[in-house]
């Protein structure tokens, strides 16, 4: 029996969706779909919108299928897609208000969560944040994205992105410290 590497078969698997094979399709469809849910539910509290935008996100990455150049992984090409929908969605349903005042950033405070936090009491301590703070949260604490890159998705400066970023950790180190959830380091 010949072992095929992976990285081969996704480039097969790619290239049989952009020839429109329906199997191919569905084959990305159920292996991505479940974490990209997971990307487009960080930005989006509804999980009924979060799944419309995922789907219109994959409708995307089907449209675009031929232009991944296989630089990068084809998993970040999709969730840098899904990221862009999520976005735009909230955008249009203009949930998105970026507040401009510009607080003295300071690095934050150590935090520690007990391992009995529940994952799900993190996203709705997440969800719980104005958008603005929220999306910014989520694109530089989750996604890894620099504050130059969030500027330039958001069409905001470097110095808003900074502000949102800190006050979206100061109001979730409140309420952790108000559920006495928040231990202080010594930092």
């Amino acid at each position: 029996m010949k072992i095929i590497s992976f990285y081969n078969n996704e480039k097969v698997l790619i290239r049989k969706a952009i020839s429109g094979h329906p199997n191919a399709q569905r084959a990305i469809y159920e292996k991505f779909s479940p974490k990209m849910l997971g990307v487009c539910r960080q930005y989006i509290r509804d999980l009924q919108y979060a799944e419309d935008v995922m789907i219109n996100g994959f409708v995307k990455v089907f449209n675009n299928l031929s232009s991944f150049k296989h630089e990068g992984s084809f998993e970040g090409w999709i969730r840098q897609i899904m990221v862009r929908e999520a976005i735009s969605y909230l955008r249009k349903k203009q949930f998105v208000v970026f507040d401009d005042e510009v607080y003295e950033y300071n690095t934050p405070k150590q935090i520690t969560i007990s391992s009995a936090m529940d994952i799900e009491y993190i996203q709705q301590l997440v969800d719980d944040l104005p958008e603005g703070y929220k999306m910014v949260f989520v694109l530089y604490a989750l996604e890894g994205y620099k504050h130059s890159e969030i500027a330039e998705m958001l069409d905001i400066t470097e110095g808003t992105s900074k502000s949102q970023l800190f006050k979206a950790r100061r109001l979730l180190q409140e309420k952790l410290k108000e559920q006495r959830i928040l231990g202080y380091g010594t930092h």
